[in-house]
């Protein structure tokens, strides 16, 4: 057994101690033992704890990998989320003043991405344990919208007719205000039996799409954004939570306030472009092109916005320069 000191936290959470080595569910300063395997101690035993450390409210936590700091009290984390972004702009010599730390409330994300594997005596729903391909079968969580954990029997129904005992499904549910938005992964292909027999899941699911395949849609899976209704496409990135999404849009529309032009990065389905549109041209820049498609859709059916542009382009290969601002 060796023992370490945590020295301080990486950006995913992890403890890191001189080596370096990583540690997780630690907390700086603490006394940790426990075996090193390259560079990680998997399981930890804690000699000292930290004065920031608590109890996790969650029966999963130690085992599932979904959650990296239930561990830590509310003001440590938000020191720390506001320590991680402060430290990568003053790396690249980008101070800027930091408004302070919003959360969001217990049962409010709205979007998750769980793991669905056939079993001998059916089907298992879980997230992968840390650092793992091991699935932790979940019934509660508190971080995900009660609607989302309801659908598990349904995922356990559909795990059993669309994986092989050698694959794991990725099952995205995305509650929208038009129902809970289904996209699978990782299935056996998109056969006739499978087509007749996934419609039976429409009264849980508005919206079912296989891989790049849809299969059916009661009603297309609706939001809001500023005055537009916008469809997203299947798996889509959004906030996780409504609340979190309001407080962004109302700091970004209040730090563009007077802009004449505002290009947004990333612009995704919209999420600020479409509100700051009621205010101000905007130019918004994406690399997926059904991302685009689906603002501009939304921009074409909402009245009393400003001009919209979009651009498909890879930021991250062909970034925009002071000249393209210009």
């Amino acid at each position: 057994m060796v023992e370490l000191v945590i020295k301080r936290l990486g950006h995913h959470g992890d403890g890191i101690a001189d080596g370096p080595v990583f540690v997780p569910l630690v907390l700086p300063g603490e006394v940790v033992s426990g075996e090193i395997e390259g560079d990680r101690m998997a399981t930890p035993s804690v000699i000292t704890p930290s004065t920031d450390r608590v109890k996790a409210p969650c029966p999963h936590y130690k085992s599932c990998g979904g959650c990296n700091l239930m561990h830590a009290a509310d003001g440590f984390v938000a020191q720390w989320k506001m320590g991680v972004i402060t430290n990568a702009l003053t790396a690249h010599n980008l101070p800027a003043p930091l408004r302070p730390i919003v959360t969001s409330a217990p049962r409010s994300r709205r979007r998750a991405t769980l793991a669905g594997t056939r079993t001998k005596k059916g089907a298992m729903i879980g997230f992968h344990a840390r650092k793992s391909d091991t699935i932790v079968p979940i019934r509660d969580c508190l971080l995900v919208e009660p609607a989302l954990l309801e659908t598990i029997p349904a995922l356990e129904q559909i795990t059993r007719l669309g994986a092989t005992r050698s694959t794991t499904l990725g099952l995205s549910v995305t509650l929208t205000e038009t129902g809970i938005d289904l996209h699978v992964t990782g299935a056996i292909p998109l056969d006739g039996p499978l087509r007749s027999t996934l419609p039976k899941f429409r009264d849980t699911f508005c919206r079912l799409t296989w891989g790049e395949e849809p299969v059916y849609a009661n009603e297309a899976p609706r939001l809001t954004l500023g005055k537009a209704r916008v469809t997203p496409p299947p798996g889509a990135f959004l906030q996780a939570t409504k609340d979190g999404e309001a407080a962004l849009q109302a700091a970004i529309t209040e730090a563009t306030q007077g802009a004449k032009h505002v290009a947004v990065l990333f612009c995704g389905l919209g999420t600020f472009t479409l509100p700051l549109a009621q205010a101000t041209p905007v130019h918004g820049v994406e690399a997926a092109q059904d991302l685009l498609d689906a603002l501009d859709q939304a921009t074409r059916h909402t009245t009393g916005l400003k001009p919209v542009t979009t651009e498909r382009r890879d930021l991250f290969r062909r970034p925009l320069l002071p000249d393209g601002l210009a």
